[in-house]
């Protein structure tokens, strides 16, 4: 065999040095409409405007999402914006009450305690109510181990120690749910019917119930539940159904949502979380050291008489012409 020229050879070291580059060009090349398409042919990558994907040829194409912008600044309100959001409210609410204490002390019975007791809350209203209540605070602390743990906890406890501690608190808000929701259907079916507002609500509002008035005894007619019962009441019940409703589509991750609308199920469920925090705070203050004899409407279920005339005037009436209440003085 004659040896290769070297014009020859130059031109064969030409052809070894392209082949590659030429190789790859052929991969990325999008076929036309005529030209059969191959594995090789198509191509890897499709970029899009809102989001950086691939393509997967799995079922589950959400796996495909390699970068999504929005999710940054969910990752900004999870680890930062909810933790103030939080901390502020029941800092803020808990500092006014502080205030409102130093200035008005407990509220007591201007007559006195008459010795007499009228039946405010029997059994199942009582049930009703704890079975929210226990159950809430259950929640909120256990969403406050989840939301605050990693900054405050792993530091004094460790990572090994906070992992069981998280997995059960996950386990217990999870589980409180379903009594928090049906304790709320109760007070829904319970209470509903009294605290539908009206034209004398707007009379206790303008006089903050005489919450400010050191005299005291001067406090607005109102019926089984004042306007600020009642603002509580639908506070609960509204922020409650929010947050079981955004609670339970998180416990069953993209069932109905993608996920972008898991993060925006989230922020909704951490920012009713904050509010009812702050409502439930100002709730517990009024129900023990704000208010004498306010506390026995949902322990025992019964409330002093006087108590009963001083701040549910109009009530205390109507169970006396009902025959619950025996008369034995006016009730003027």
């Amino acid at each position: 065999m004659r040896p290769l020229r070297p014009l020859h050879a130059l031109l064969l070291l030409i052809a070894l040095l392209a082949a590659p580059t030429f190789a790859q060009a052929q991969l990325y090349q999008v076929p036309g409409p005529s030209s059969p398409t191959t594995r090789e042919q198509v191509p890897l990558y499709v970029p899009q405007d809102d989001k950086v994907i691939g393509r997967v040829s799995i079922p589950d194409e959400k796996l495909a999402v390699l970068v999504q912008p929005e999710g940054r600044e969910w990752r900004e309100f999870r680890t930062h914006t909810l933790r103030l959001v939080i901390g502020g409210l029941a800092i803020a609410v808990t500092v006014i009450l502080v205030a409102f204490y130093l200035y008005r002390g407990t509220i007591r019975i201007h007559d006195g305690l008459s010795g007499r007791l009228v039946l405010r809350f029997n059994g199942l209203d009582r049930f009703a109510h704890w079975t929210t209540a226990v159950s809430f605070l259950l929640m909120a602390l256990t969403g406050v181990v989840l939301t605050y743990g990693r900054p405050l906890l792993i530091p004094l406890l460790g990572h090994q120690a906070f992992t069981t501690l998280a997995e059960t608190s996950k386990s217990i808000h999870n589980f409180v749910s379903v009594p928090f929701v049906v304790g709320l259907l109760m007070i829904i079916a319970l209470w509903l019917r009294d605290n539908i507002p009206e034209k004398a609500d707007w009379t206790w509002i303008k006089s903050a119930g005489g919450l400010f008035s050191k005299a005291g005894g001067h406090h607005p007619e109102a019926g089984r539940f004042n306007a600020g019962q009642k603002g509580v009441f639908w506070g609960v019940v509204l922020g409650g159904m929010a947050m079981a409703a955004t609670g339970y589509l998180m416990m069953v991750p993209f069932a109905v949502s993608g996920i972008g609308g898991m993060q925006i199920l989230h922020v909704i469920h951490g920012l009713m979380a904050a509010l009812l925090i702050a409502v439930v705070i100002g709730h517990i203050y009024i129900g023990t050291i704000g208010m004498e004899g306010a506390f026995d409407a949902m322990g025992s279920g019964e409330v002093d008489e006087n108590w009963a005339i001083e701040h549910h005037r109009r009530w205390y009436k109507e169970q006396l012409r009902k025959g619950y209440v025996e008369d034995r003085q006016p009730a003027e």
